[in-house]
């Protein structure tokens, strides 16, 4: 799965990519992965369990 104008690598999360999901909501969907670099190489995430827990609430709190 390459970059498109529905997918987004990330290495790591950051509160402002908030702004994409809201794009994506607004438009036909889309998808950013945490864990990749712009090569397309995975990185290590830390704490991916909490990570998990805390986006969710972030988008609604938003």
């Amino acid at each position: 799965m390459e970059e498109s104008q529905n997918i987004e690598w990330k290495e790591s999360w950051r509160d402002e990519y908030l702004k994409w999901i809201c794009g994506f909501a607004n438009a036909k969907g889309g998808k950013i992965i945490i864990g990749k670099n712009d090569k397309g190489e995975v990185v290590d995430v830390r704490n991916p369990k909490r990570l998990m827990e805390e986006i969710p609430n972030k988008i609604q709190s938003h």
